[in-house]
């Protein structure tokens, strides 16, 4: 097993460039990284929050989350070096990866969810 990388807080302007060029649609503020997903009710913000739920188990690293009916905010921040690190971003860029995942853009056998039945909607894209 290889030794974790050690853990160094980033400076907040490097944090809010590194936003901007890597995960456009999270922001930084009061010492965490932020994003909010919505929904269109309660299944998509419950399947939100399960999937992130297992990635932050899967890594071992634990954000906050406040949910309500039609959104769900992810909170990122390192507790233990208080303050933003690269396990921040890492599991940011999952959690953006799998949440907004859309296979019925990239062409191939998976269609994807509906988009123009409201029966079948969960979350509302930002592409």
């Amino acid at each position: 097993m290889t030794p974790p990388k050690p853990e160094i807080v980033h400076a907040d302007e490097e944090v809010t460039q590194r936003l901007q060029h890597e995960l456009p649609h999270w922001r930084l503020e009061g010492g965490w990284i932020r994003r909010i997903y919505k929904t269109n009710g309660w299944k998509g913000t419950l399947m939100v929050i399960n999937t992130v739920g297992h990635l932050a188990e899967a890594a071992w690293h634990h954000p906050d989350i406040t949910a309500s009916y039609a959104w769900v905010e992810i909170r990122l921040k390192t507790h233990t070096a208080k303050g933003i690190t690269d396990k921040d971003f890492e599991l940011a860029r999952k959690i953006e990866e799998v949440v907004a995942w859309q296979p019925g853009k990239e062409g191939g056998a998976l269609e994807g969810t509906p988009q123009g039945d409201q029966r079948f909607a969960y979350i509302k894209y930002d592409r």
